[in-house]
């Protein structure tokens, strides 16, 4: 048997089968080949009135509901505070109807067409969709859903979300956080990965009874929609996808795909993920914005091309190339602000060093949250990172380094931190610079916003053998 031949064989069947689903894009995918809209319905027997098949709206609810949960952690005013507490707890675990949404709101000229959570979708929640595995990075070996209602719990009674003598900031934390346990690994571990088998969510049946799509169909959708990109977003340069995230008032015309003069939170904002992969992007020297949303469009179309009848093997195998494209792009953006948050880190405690103040001690601490925060979404894809994750963990400690070189190490029984003395700052910022080094080894990072990497030998020069150590 010639195995090569075989191999080639397949491989033609399945350019065969994209280049087809290429070729129907005019009538079969979208009415615009870069816009993640317009795809037909294709599901047998549906009577409806539908004409298009792509819907993802509890998803955007989701992104709405993690960014206005992080604009109310930073609420505290230093002390216990129930009624803040039941507020965030309402962002997370409820599904109340009637919850305004905190954050994106209008801002000026950039009008959003939406004001309540409910007019996106209605009974959303976060922690339902949250990571249930054992957070390593963590002490006590909580939850996914368990460590953010913990740092919910120190949000409402800490001053703006921030405690600076342990060096917490709890917005920064949750909102990172979550982008790894809710979006990515509801994306990459779920949507694109067991609902793409071939018993679950099949393509000859609705997704749910009464569904206007198919198994397949709305399974890719809720990956796409947890990634946060407008639907028009290939059509946009990532500075453009920036100043949309941000509100800026030229980025209405931008972000206003539909020319109704307000931003539809549903199919026209940048949401977090994808803010940072364009974010990223924007110096030129990564695509991971577009390269993720070309593979979802290209996703779509291979599903859309099999009009409502079984997905075969080889269309599977296409879905299959796409998600890890997606995964794999996701990835390395994590990976790209884990890098980031390392140099932000090492510079603000070489400031530090030389000057200390209340605001560059509150500059330190956020960037730490948000250097952990991404580091444990790193941890929470698909993939076990094994010793990358072991090391990542020991590097960054459960806690930043403060000036008198104590860290927090444990958590106790009442859930109040236990610190102790570390292996000083200058150690510490070692420990940044192999973070940034690790990210480069494992993860082959590109961008690498705030690089120091290059300072790594001089202090492990300076320090000797104990630059050496690291976090046990």
């Amino acid at each position: 048997m010639n195995f090569k031949n075989i191999t080639i064989g397949l491989a033609a069947m399945a350019l065969s089968v994209i280049g087809c689903t290429i070729s129907e894009r005019g009538s079969s995918a979208s009415a615009d080949d870069n816009v993640y809209a317009n795809f037909p319905v294709t599901l047998t027997g549906y009577a409806g009135t539908k004409s298009t098949s792509e819907a993802y709206t509890g998803q955007m609810a989701r992104q709405v509901l993690h960014d206005s949960l992080k604009k109310l952690a930073g609420k505290g005013n230093g002390k216990p505070n129930p009624a803040l507490k039941a507020k965030l707890n309402s962002y997370f675990f409820g599904k109340a109807k009637g919850r305004l949404i905190i954050a994106p709101k209008s801002k000026g000229k950039f009008v959003i067409k939406q004001t309540k959570v409910d007019q996106i979708s209605k009974k959303k929640n976060l922690s339902g969709k949250t990571y249930k595995g054992t957070i390593a990075g963590m002490p006590n070996n909580m939850s996914g859903p368990a460590l953010v209602k913990f740092w919910i719990d120190k949000a409402s009674s800490a001053k703006k979300g921030v405690d600076l003598n342990n060096g917490y900031n709890y917005p920064q934390l949750i909102s990172k956080f979550l982008m790894g346990a809710v979006f990515y690994n509801q994306a990459v571990d779920n949507y694109l990965d067991e609902k793409m088998s071939a018993k679950k969510k099949p393509n000859n049946k609705p997704y749910k009874k009464g569904a206007r799509y198919t198994g397949k169909e709305h399974s890719w959708d809720e990956a796409f929609g947890y990634f946060g990109m407008p639907a028009h977003g290939m059509n946009l340069t990532p500075k453009q996808l920036y100043a949309i995230a941000k509100r800026k008032p030229a980025a209405l015309a931008y972000a206003d795909h539909n020319g109704d003069g307000k931003v539809d939170l549903y199919k026209e904002m940048v949401f977090a993920p994808a803010y940072y992969a364009a974010a990223f992007d924007k110096k030129g020297k990564t695509t991971y914005a577009k390269t993720i949303t070309q593979a979802f469009l290209d996703g779509r179309r291979v599903i859309t091309s099999a009009k409502g009848a079984k997905l075969t093997d080889i269309q599977r195998a296409s879905l299959r190339k796409y998600a890890a494209i997606i995964e794999k792009n996701w990835e390395q953006t994590l990976a790209e602000a884990v890098f980031k948050y390392a140099g932000s880190c090492f510079k603000a405690l070489n400031k530090l060093k030389k000057s200390q103040s209340p605001k560059s001690l509150a500059k330190y601490v956020k960037y730490w949250g948000e250097l952990k925060g991404f580091s444990l979404s790193l941890q929470a894809g698909r993939k076990n990172l094994g010793e990358t994750a072991t090391r990542l963990n020991r590097l960054i400690g459960f806690g930043p380094v403060l000036m008198n070189s104590s860290q927090v190490v444990d958590i106790n029984s009442k859930g109040q931190y236990v610190k102790d003395q570390s292996s000083g700052v200058d150690n510490y910022m070692v420990h940044m610079l192999k973070v940034q080094k690790l990210m480069v080894d494992k993860f082959g990072v590109k961008a690498r916003a705030n690089d120091a990497l290059s300072g790594l030998g001089a202090m492990i020069k300076k320090l000797g053998k104990g630059a050496a150590a690291e976090n046990d």
